[in-house]
């Protein structure tokens, strides 16, 4: 289960950049702390490798959180979900991000850079980051999305 203590590993490729810098501040101004993992400036980049920073390090450590962006976060949301225990979420409104969590657990928030526009991104942050997973019914389908042998 993700801890609330825990720093927020952060990462963005260029489409995302400002954005991770606005989401950094909004970090800090409610008290979390965060690890950008990069990128650190707006030249062009590839999102897979940060999408796979960000994700390889919540794969590994169970009590931790991360945030990706990208320009639409689409593919950042396809490249961390390869990554085994993450559940990646891509949020577009408050309520997305306060099911993916309630319901599914999510313990990477996607967002689009270049099509979310700041105050909603301050509001899905918000939500994300203060709802808690639900468990009961709901865990047996994160057992489920887990599980390396579903469809076969």
């Amino acid at each position: 289960m993700p801890n609330s203590d825990s720093p927020i590993t952060i990462g963005s490729d260029h489409a995302g950049y400002a954005m991770k810098e606005f989401i950094k501040s909004e970090i800090t101004r409610l008290g979390k702390t965060f690890q950008d993992v990069g990128v650190f400036n707006e030249e062009r980049s590839d999102y897979p490798l940060y999408a796979a920073k960000v994700a390889r390090r919540v794969s590994l450590d169970e009590k931790l959180r991360g945030i990706i962006i990208c320009g639409t976060g689409i593919g950042a949301s396809i490249t961390a979900n390869r990554f085994r225990g993450v559940r990646a979420a891509l949020c577009i409104t408050q309520e997305m991000a306060k099911l993916s969590r309630s319901h599914n657990n999510a313990n990477i928030l996607v967002l689009g850079g270049r099509i979310t526009p700041y105050a909603e991104a301050t509001k899905i942050l918000i939500a994300w980051l203060d709802t808690p997973f639900e468990g009961g019914r709901h865990e047996h389908r994160i057992a489920m999305i887990d599980d390396p042998n579903i469809g076969k």
